[in-house]
């Protein structure tokens, strides 16, 4: 008997030298925002471009941004992005995605800044949207990463090794604990 044969393998993700900072993400305490500002910085986009979402009851409730906590969630059964990426398993990108058919109800909502009201929403122009799937290939969540803008001119496409990082996010938020956590 080998010891190989004793030894109960464990998965480890290793992770590109851009995605390291997701590391910090795993530790007891993470909250969504920290999650999504560390997405942020490894997708080069700002903190409000970053969309976090659990799974709960056939419904896609999102974590962060804050301010639509409260503003309602997507059905699985809906024809929204997110619901989606949920159903197919699949991550997508689209580079077009102002001309998408899609419900902007979310764009535009206003975020409250600092007890002020904010600047009107620009929407989307670029979009990817990945599930964050469990140990038992179940669909906890989505994460999405968007460009906005006034211009799709202005929002640089997002490519397939962006989209392959943010499906290996994904599998790291899979095992964090800020989705069983909020």
């Amino acid at each position: 008997m080998s010891h190989n044969e004793d030894h109960v393998s464990t998965e480890e993700i290793v992770l590109p030298e851009n995605l390291l900072p997701l590391g910090s993400v795993l530790g007891q305490g993470v909250t969504p925002m920290d999650v999504c500002m560390v997405l942020a910085k490894v997708f080069r986009v700002q903190y409000t471009e970053v969309a976090l979402l659990r799974l709960e009851a056939g419904m896609l409730r999102f974590l962060f941004p804050e301010h639509l906590r409260t503003t309602g969630a997507i059905p699985i059964s809906s024809k929204a992005v997110a619901a989606h990426t949920a159903l197919s398993k699949k991550g997508e990108i689209f580079n077009n995605f102002a001309k998408v058919k899609h419900a902007s109800i979310f764009e535009t909502i206003r975020a409250e800044a600092n007890g002020t009201e904010a600047a009107v929403p620009v929407p989307i122009q670029k979009l990817m949207s990945v599930p964050i799937i469990d140990r038992d290939a179940k669909v906890i969540g989505v994460i999405q990463i968007s460009r906005k803008g006034a211009d799709p001119r202005f929002a640089p496409d997002f490519s397939r090794e962006d989209l392959h990082d943010l499906e290996l996010a994904a599998g790291v938020l899979a095992s964090s604990p800020v989705l069983a956590n909020c």
